[in-house]
């Protein structure tokens, strides 16, 4: 397979396709861990986190806001790239296994759905508090959070470029 076609293999469209892959993946004994997020400007924070997401188990899983949800929690000049970019490009590291979409306010109908046995989120969470922890939990899951490393964040990206 090419380069590019494994990248777009690795992009889902359907809560139940990719549900029957993370079945599959359990299945051969694999621990799949899901995050999500904006990754509206992809940069070292976001990579030094998915790296140690990806740690967390054997097959990282990324719900990814749509453009609709991003603008409801950033603002109206955001996203700064479309959806189907930031798919692409998070799809393109060596680290994801697989990237979606989601549009509600949270990931939480995605995560009861394909059921991943990790959650990952930063560490500017308490675990209890994030959303899909009853999920994960009352299978057995285990819900995990992540240092960011200071001063790395696309709203500083965009600052310094509006200030340039």
């Amino acid at each position: 397979m090419s380069h590019h076609n494994s990248i777009l293999a690795k992009i889902h469209t359907s809560n139940q396709t990719l549900a029957q892959q993370v079945k599959q993946w359990q299945i051969e004994g694999k621990k799949v861990v899901f995050t999500n997020g904006c990754f509206d400007l992809l940069h070292r924070g976001h990579v030094d986190y998915l790296a140690k997401a990806a740690d967390c188990g054997n097959k990282l899983i990324i719900g990814v806001n749509t453009d609709a949800s991003v603008s409801t929690l950033k603002g109206p000049n955001r996203p700064i790239q479309d959806q189907q970019s930031r798919l692409q490009i998070l799809a393109s590291l060596q680290c994801v296994d697989a990237v979606i979409l989601f549009d509600e306010q949270t990931p939480y109908n995605l995560i009861k759905t394909i059921e991943p046995d990790v959650l990952v989120k930063g560490s500017d969470y308490e675990p209890q508090n994030i959303v899909g922890y009853d999920v994960v939990k009352a299978k057995g899951g285990e819900i995990k959070t992540i240092d960011f490393i200071p001063g790395f964040s696309t709203s500083a990206i965009e600052r310094k470029i509006k200030n340039n």
